[in-house]
C-alpha cells in the first residue's frame, strides 16, 4: 500500500511501522495542540464576559417540519399514527410529535 501524494509505502517492515508510528503521532499532537488552542480562547472569552452558546431555552426557528404543516394537517385528521407520518416525512416519529404538541 502506497501513500497517494509522497507515495510512502506502508507495508509489514519495520520502516513502514515506524512511518505509521511517526503519523500517527504527528496527529495526536496536532490533535492535541488544537484542543489546547480551543480552550485557551474558550476561557479567554468567557474571562472578557462573553456569554457563548446560545441563550438558555431558545430554540431555533426554524424545524424540519417548517413548511409541512398542512399535509401534517391532512394526515391527522386520516388518523395517521405519528410513526407512520415521520415515515412519511423522512422524519423520526418523536420530532414529529414533538412539532405537532
Amino acid at each position: 500500500m502506497f501513500t497517494i501524494k509522497e507515495r510512502y509505502e506502508l507495508g509489514n517492515n519495520i520502516n513502514s511501522k515506524v512511518l505509521a508510528f511517526a503519523f500517527g503521532l504527528s496527529a495526536e499532537i496536532e490533535r492535541n495542540l488544537i484542543s489546547q488552542h480551543t480552550k485557551e480562547a474558550h476561557a479567554r472569552r468567557k474571562s472578557e464576559g462573553v456569554i457563548l452558546g446560545r441563550k438558555k431555552g431558545s430554540k431555533s426557528k426554524t424545524t424540519k417540519l417548517t413548511g409541512m404543516e398542512e399535509e401534517i394537517r391532512q394526515l391527522l385528521d386520516k388518523k395517521v399514527s405519528y410513526s407512520a407520518i415521520g415515515r412519511i416525512l423522512g422524519v423520526h416519529r418523536l420530532t414529529e410529535s414533538n412539532y405537532v404538541a
